[in-house]
């Protein structure tokens, strides 16, 4: 939708993914083309097989910090005494041998601490701005959904939930291709990463909730309009076809 195009069926590379935020620099869309190429990076997760570092194109790759905070580090240190001889308290075989499961396990309670530590921070700004219902806030639209737009106050830097219900002046359709909500009569709506002015209406402190309202006239989207009736229309092609199943509404 943006005109920037990759080649099909090729391995990415991470000079392709550059090139792309070159292209953009400085241009309306910056910060909309950044948000999906980070979004489409595989999360993180500890492995004892070396895959590299897709980001920092690097063949090889591992991480660790010095003093130790985590058992990840330690698991690295010891395997660096192991493997240098540098004296006991080194991986033993033993060990090394479990390290897949042991990988599973710090991953799942890494992503735990960090849910853990999202949730009480905000539940902290939900509490700090709960006396201020009503007051206006410039945001960014930090994601888009069926149901409505998140929305981040990089000064506070707390999240909140506008419903696509609570949107005026026409019927809004959910574009997934083009990261959009826009509505069905005007072709104008709201996309990724937008910036936007927006009132506070409700807080659930202990909840870490807010709700906002819009309060930006939504912008042209011609660009989301087109590709979702582009894929409305593959979509009935293929219920056509012989043997495909047909849905009635």
């Amino acid at each position: 939708t943006l005109g920037l195009s990759l080649a099909r069926g090729a391995q990415m590379q991470p000079s392709q993914f550059n090139g792309i935020l070159d292209r953009v620099r400085g241009a309306d869309n910056e910060g909309l083309v950044n948000e999906v190429v980070l979004r489409s990076q595989s999360q993180a997760e500890y492995s004892p097989k070396n895959i590299g570092h897709f980001g920092l194109n690097l063949r090889r790759y591992a991480h660790f910090t010095s003093p130790i905070r985590r058992y990840a580090d330690l698991i690295v240190h010891r395997g660096l005494i192991a493997a240098l001889g540098l004296g006991p308290g080194g991986l033993t075989q033993d060990e090394a041998a479990r390290l897949e499961d042991v990988a599973v396990l710090i991953s799942g309670t890494e992503r735990r601490a960090m849910a853990a530590e999202r949730d009480t921070v905000d539940r902290l700004i939900a509490a700090y701005l709960a006396e201020r219902v009503d007051d206006r806030f410039d945001a960014r639209i930090s994601g888009v959904t069926k149901s409505g737009l998140f929305v981040q106050l990089p000064q506070y830097g707390a999240d909140g939930f506008i419903p696509v219900s609570t949107l005026n002046g026409d019927y809004y359709i959910y574009d997934e291709t083009a990261r959009s909500l826009f509505g069905e009569r005007s072709g104008k709506g709201y996309q990724l990463a937008d910036r936007v002015e927006v009132r506070l209406v409700e807080v659930a402190p202990m909840a870490g909730a807010m709700r906002f309202e819009m309060l930006t006239d939504p912008k042209p989207l011609p660009g989301s309009k087109r590709s979702f009736h582009k894929a409305k229309g593959r979509a009935r092609a293929s219920q056509s076809r012989p043997g495909s199943r047909g849905r009635r509404r």
